[in-house]
């Protein structure tokens, strides 16, 4: 079961925060028809918006992250918020590539190194916060050490991983690590020499090992503390519905939508992150349309 947990280690001067999304990602690839390239990529993606959202502390507290790199994937947006909700697309959910030289899955020649990914942060502040960063890799991991180094200050190493067979996501799991300020060198060079050393992701996920057990493994420390007793879940989960897709037609103004009613007597509109599909008759639109004129010679209170 998927799960996310987050560790101290080293009395509290390592943070850790590990993450199993096998069923996740799995899920996000029936729902898309993902390629495996396209699984691994978008899988990567989940999993740290996943990652990154498990710190918030609001209920409502949420993030999209998008990344625009030059590869043929094209655009990756991904959702996440505190309680896990995680969703996410990608523009070619078909992409394929040749095979790295080392026989693993190209995502940096599909996601591309030229671009920018973005990190939008909805807490409950009067303006959302938005950070920025340039691709450094494509692999997805690489692109957010980078983030957290050149926006938020921090030194912060992320491990993602998605492996992928015939039958779909057979693991998929990441880790984020973070020193406090009083770490010491010593204790930096042991914890930077262990995550050297250690399996990738994934093959640690495949292999059975826990959540616990991997961050030992990676810190090196067999009294770690687990900071919250619940688990938290991350799931895939999409809040489309029809109320959002109706005010969404509605956004495109009352002559658009004649223009509709008058050529195609219907419309259709697809869910980007779950696809789902919203369909609206003739007479559906013909209301919104009443509903819309009626708004405009509404008196607007001054």
């Amino acid at each position: 079961m998927d799960k996310i947990q987050r560790f101290l280690a080293y009395n509290g001067k390592i943070s850790i925060t590990c993450i199993e999304s096998t069923e996740l990602v799995e899920k996000a690839r029936k729902l898309h028809d993902l390629s495996p390239l396209a699984t691994a990529t978008l899988g990567r993606c989940l999993t740290i918006g996943a990652l990154m959202a498990s710190g918030f502390k609001g209920k409502e507290d949420s993030l999209t992250l998008q990344i625009k790199g030059n590869g043929p994937i094209g655009s990756i947006t991904v959702t996440a918020d505190s309680q896990g909700r995680t969703r996410g697309y990608v523009a070619n959910p078909q992409v394929e590539l040749p095979l790295r030289a080392d026989g693993k899955l190209n995502v940096g020649e599909a996601v591309g190194k030229e671009g920018f990914l973005y990190v939008i942060k909805d807490i409950g502040l009067k303006d959302p916060y938005i950070g920025m960063a340039k691709l450094v890799s494509g692999e997805i991991a690489e692109d957010f050490a980078n983030y957290y180094y050149t926006s938020e200050q921090k030194n912060t190493a992320v491990a993602l991983g998605v492996l992928v067979n015939k039958d779909g996501v057979k693991a998929s799991g990441g880790f984020l690590v973070s020193a406090m300020p009083d770490a010491t060198e010593d204790e930096l060079f042991i914890l930077e020499n262990r995550m050297k050393e250690a399996k990738p992701i994934s093959q640690m996920l495949d292999e059975n090992m826990s959540l616990i057990e991997i961050a030992k493994d990676i810190t090196g420390d067999n009294n770690l503390k687990l900071l919250e007793q619940e688990e938290k879940i991350p799931k895939y989960e999409c809040n489309c519905n029809r109320e959002k897709m109706e005010k969404a037609l509605v956004s495109i103004g009352k002559d658009e939508l004649e223009v509709i009613l008058k050529e195609d007597k219907k419309a259709e509109i697809v869910c980007h992150f779950c696809n789902q599909k919203y369909e609206f008759t003739e007479q559906d639109l013909q209301c919104l349309i009443e509903d819309v004129s009626k708004s405009d010679i509404e008196p607007k209170n001054e």
